[in-house]
């Protein structure tokens, strides 16, 4: 081995990733082999570069890939693109200046490409710089290159997909009350709706009884859906409106006639405890309530977010417009008891951040409430990194209580593969196996069954988690290859973030259950938020983003991944974020490479020669922290395995171990036997070698480096360390305690480390390295004792 280089820096590490991005010497292969490890990685949008988010994550999944591949797996890891859906489509609109609605449908799928076309390499780059080793960095349909979510064969999947729910009955067509976002103009699940508090007034409106005459207070956030006001509710407990139980209110302004009723979702404790449902819904509990009381929806809201004829005066006004004009209305004929400052929580789109309107439309469905209970089942089954994530998911399965819309009324995804007789309004379901366009494209049938020829395209698309929910299909070639996909389901692993564990965690398990009655992942790894040095989500308005272009420009890509694994703590839940701390974490990675340098220095022995007793310590050392790393890695904890490698290099190796074997190593006095002097190197380039291996996974440029040039090999293509053979008796403890009063003890006296000592008292236990400490410290007359002791 020649010496190193004089230091390791952020520009050391490009000769290392650039020949992994040229060779892909982690190219897979579907023929037999070892066993397969499968990652279904999360594909991010390449609308904009990537986050600190995506470089933490992906920096941990490629410590598993690498991991696996040390233990003998063939790991696919494959990167895959999320080209679809409306961050791409927001995206258009924000460079190009234009509305999705406004703007021809070819014209804005050309805008659309010419984002992505822009964008994408930028964070190809970076994940390259990150180290990162996916099996390709070719883009095609082979197993493991990356594949793109908008590619003909990906959408032809998806549409297959789709084909097949149908034809099992597990879609269906439906038109009821949905999420609609007046912003992004399409229907959403629950899953892509936030709450968001808001400060708002609660106004307390007077209804007239018709019975009897008399005023009923009812207390309403949203006084504007009077207008689809459908009935009136208390409590069955609340005794005092049981007198007006089969009677009828008059809606204030509108003059609707509707009824009262007992109904337990009343709460007594809301304003004066009546409560208006109007037939429009004003969230999603009142959507609930119509379909429980089986009453029939009425649109106070169009789909362009504006009030509807219905709504009298108020027509084409936006709803907060609207809301404010009724209160008036309300009271200048004295129907406003009072008002007050109120705050709730409002439902808001994920993505545009509008306020949620409730839309009747014909949408396509997924049958999910019917499964319920096996999709629990199947979450208990599945096993998750931390166990307490699996609560997430269970939550949100308790939570459903309606069909999952997936058809979505936008352009750049998916497009729902269906035509329609213009006649007899047959429906046609194409065979799988083809990418369709059925807005532009005739249907693959000459006639429908009533012998007309005028068919109709579907100008719908599917919900971007329909496309996203095919990735393990996808990688593990469900149709492509069945046989392959047989005998490698379920897939190893799923790691993704916990914010999304609802919406693609979910309805993977969901479609790849509905389609194949199986648990499609073995494990699932979930990771938190990435936050700022004080804990406080990172965000542009408070101006603590960190760009990881920055870090990578800055300090290389080497400290950030240190970094994410010695704070992934899986335990901790978020990981904290600063320049500091990265900074901190650079400063392992230069320690290491000034080891590494030191040994390199000298020339490595060719054979093995009898260890001393200070070798066979701290081979006893790293092989016990490989032993615990070997363990904790097959858990996915980086944390713990990589913070005691970071103790052994800076304290017990380089402290303490390579303070004591120095003058055995170097022998410039000629002291010790060539066999000793052999034995002190031969055991600093194990040490450094097993510290290579063990930090592999996690730093996979410098121990490429360091490993290739010590023993001519690739560290990523090793075997990881076996457990070790009984260790050496000798106490660390001991002797790192011992070494250290002694360099105290000439510090406080003013001395040099390498100042004589007259006279010590040496604890017993530490006579199998007497020589090696001896000499370290420079001792003159010693004796032999239970305790350290000092003479100057």
């Amino acid at each position: 081995m020649g010496v190193l280089e004089k230091g390791w820096t952020k520009e050391s590490e490009e000769k290392a990733w650039k020949e992994w991005a040229e060779k892909e010497p982690y190219h897979f292969s579907r023929q037999q082999g070892n066993e397969i490890y499968s990652i279904d990685t999360p594909p991010p949008y390449l609308n904009t570069p990537i986050h600190m988010g995506h470089a933490a994550t992906y920096a941990i999944m490629d410590m598993i890939a690498r991991y696996k591949r040390m233990k003998g797996k063939k790991v696919l890891f494959p990167l895959g693109l999320d080209n679809n859906g409306l961050p791409i489509e927001m995206a258009a609109e924000k460079k190009f200046g234009v509305k999705l609605q406004d703007t021809p449908r070819q014209k804005f799928l050309e805008m659309c490409r010419k984002v992505l076309e822009e964008s994408g390499q930028t964070s190809m780059t970076s994940f390259q710089r990150l180290g990162i080793g996916f099996n390709s960095w070719k883009k095609g349909t082979g197993t493991g290159e990356i594949y793109e979510t908008d590619s003909p064969d990906y959408r032809a999947m998806t549409q297959g997909t789709f084909i097949d729910l149908w034809n099992k009955g597990l879609i269906y067509e439906d038109e009821r009350l949905n999420n609609y976002c007046p912003g992004c103009q399409t229907t959403l699940a629950d899953s892509e709706v936030e709450r968001k508090e808001t400060a708002g007034f609660l106004n307390y409106v007077r209804f007239k009884i018709k019975q009897t005459g008399e005023d009923a207070v009812i207390a309403t956030t949203r006084p504007e859906l009077l207008c689809t006001a459908a009935v009136v509710i208390y409590n069955p407990l609340d005794t005092r409106y049981r007198h007006l139980n089969g009677k009828t209110a008059i809606v204030p302004i509108f003059n609707r006639e509707i009824p009262i009723i007992e109904d337990e979702e009343a709460n007594p404790e809301f304003g004066t405890g009546l409560v208006y449902m109007s037939a429009s819904a004003g969230d999603q509990d009142a959507i609930r309530f119509l379909r429980k009381r089986n009453i029939k929806p009425i649109m106070a809201v169009g789909k362009d977010g504006l009030m509807l004829e219905i709504a009298g005066q108020l027509q084409g006004m936006p709803s907060k417009k609207a809301r404010e004009k009724i209160t008036e209305m309300l009271r200048e004929k004295g129907l406003l008891e009072k008002q007050e400052n109120y705050t709730h929580n409002v439902p808001i789109c994920e993505r545009s951040k509008h306020e949620i309107e409730f839309v009747a439309m014909k949408e396509f469905y997924v049958r999910q409430v019917k499964f319920k209970a096996k999709l629990r089942t199947l979450a208990g089954k599945l096993r998750f990194h931390a166990p307490a994530s699996r609560q997430i998911l269970l939550d949100w399965i308790d939570s459903i209580t309606i069909d999952w819309p997936v058809s979505r009324r936008r352009y750049y995804a998916t497009e729902v593969p269906l035509w329609y007789c213009r006649k007899c309004s047959e429906t046609i379901v194409p065979e799988k196996g083809k990418y369709y366009q059925p807005w532009r494209e005739p249907p693959p049938v000459k006639s429908c069954k009533c012998g007309s020829t005028e068919f109709a395209g579907d100008e719908r698309v599917l919900d971007t988690w329909f496309d996203s929910s095919n990735t393990p299909l996808y990688i593990l070639k469900y149709e492509a290859d069945p046989k392959f996909f047989g005998e490698n389901t379920p897939c190893s692993i799923r790691p993704q973030g916990k914010e999304i564990v609802r919406t693609w965690l979910y309805y993977t398990l969901l479609k790849c259950y509905l389609l194949t009655g199986k648990l499609i992942f073995s494990e699932a790894w979930i990771h938190y938020h990435i936050v700022d040095d004080k804990g406080k989500k990172m965000s542009k308005s408070k101006g603590n983003v960190i760009d990881p272009q920055e870090i990578l420009n800055k300090y290389g890509a080497e400290p950030l991944r240190l970094w994410c694994a010695m704070e992934g703590n899986l335990d901790s839940q978020d990981f904290r974020c600063s320049f500091e701390r990265i900074e901190g974490a650079g400063k392992t990675i230069i320690k290491l490479w000034n080891v590494a340098r030191f040994i390199s220095s000298f020339p490595k022995p060719s054979e093995e020669v009898q260890l001393q007793p200070l070798d066979q310590w701290i081979n006893s050392e790293i092989d016990r922290i490989a032993e615990n790393a070997d363990r904790q890695y097959s858990q996915y904890d980086f944390h713990n395995p990589a913070t005691m490698i970071r103790h052994f290099i800076w304290e017990t190796f380089a402290s303490h171990y390579m303070e004591l074997v120095k003058n055995r190593a170097y022998n410039n006095e000629g002291k010790f036997t060539p066999e000793e002097q052999q034995a002190a190197i031969g055991t600093l380039y194990n040490c450094l070698e097993k510290v290579c291996l063990l930090l592999a996974p996690v730093n996979p440029m410098i121990t490429y480096t360091i490993y290739k040039q010590a023993t001519g090999k690739d560290v990523h293509f090793e075997p990881f360390p076996k457990p070790p053979k009984p260790g050496h008796k000798l106490s660390t403890e001991a002797i790192t305690e011992a070494n250290s009063a002694i360099w105290k003890a000439k510090k406080d006296k003013g001395l040099s480390l390498k100042a004589e000592v007259p006279k010590a008292t040496i604890p017993k236990n530490l006579k199998p390295i007497a020589r090696d400490f001896i000499l370290t410290h420079n001792i003159k007359e010693v004796k032999w004792g239970e305790e350290l002791k000092v003479e100057f």
